[in-house]
């Protein structure tokens, strides 16, 4: 009988949680309709629990193993390997996380939907460059990709949670003008996470570009303002001091 290796083993243990139900509703929920997103994208119907279990489970998976299971079709097979690799991550000495950040990257096509983005940018991008310098970001953002523009935004709140803002208000900037509605919700997002811990700063940026920022950008950044402050930004009625 054949052994299999830790990604087919794996792959194994997804195929045998897989609840065909469940999988439709994720096929309406991550917009896989034709000219969505998401489009063309395959689900199984797993839950984030069991695939956190499955990691566990698997906590001596390679490197390698990650990345075959990262080619996968399956979106819940794709996000189990990203999750494999922020594991990896967090227990790496620094040649090995310099070798995930940058399979991370070199792979960052098939991490292709904002869920499989949000979860693991900012625990592997944004920590490998704390001390580095992070020209990365812009080249990202810069990309025709749009997995590596949310990619850019989504890695600084590992920094924006350390106050330091400063790449995240420049990325903000340069996106501003980004042509999809996935890119205002992750500026957005990230801009309110700035107003979490530094209101001023969040309104300092907001005062120069809430007037030219998607509706989309705003209504994020701005959703834990107190009602009539929310107002006035939606409106166009900020008093400037």
């Amino acid at each position: 009988m054949k052994i299999l290796n830790n990604g087919e083993q794996i792959l194994a243990a997804l195929l045998a949680l897989a609840d065909p139900l469940k999988a439709q509703n994720s096929l309406r929920y991550f917009k896989t309709a034709k000219g969505q997103y998401g489009h063309g994208d395959q689900f199984l119907g797993i839950t984030m629990p069991q695939l956190r279990q499955t990691v566990k489970n698997f906590k001596h998976a390679t490197l390698d193993d990650a990345v075959e299971l990262l080619h996968s079709d399956w979106h819940e097979v794709r996000m189990c390997a990203l999750l494999l690799l922020v594991q990896q991550f967090k227990s790496a000495d620094a040649q090995v996380k310099q070798q995930v950040f940058e399979c991370y990257l070199r792979h960052s096509q098939f991490i292709n939907n904002w869920d499989l983005v949000d979860c693991s940018a900012y625990l592997i991008v944004g920590p490998y460059l704390q001390n580095k310098p992070r020209a990365v970001l812009y080249d990202l953002a810069k990309s025709d990709l749009l997995w590596d523009r949310r990619i850019a935004v989504i890695a600084t709140l590992h920094f924006i949670r350390l106050k330091d803002f400063t790449d995240i208000l420049a990325l903000a900037e340069l996106l501003i003008n980004d042509s999809h509605d996935l890119m205002h919700k992750a500026v957005g997002w990230m801009l309110r996470e700035v107003g979490n811990r530094d209101k001023q700063v969040e309104l300092g940026f907001l005062t120069r570009h809430y007037q030219q920022m998607p509706r989309t950008m705003l209504r994020y950044a701005i959703e834990k303002f107190p009602e009539p402050e929310r107002q006035a930004f939606l409106h166009n009625n900020v008093i400037i001091n």
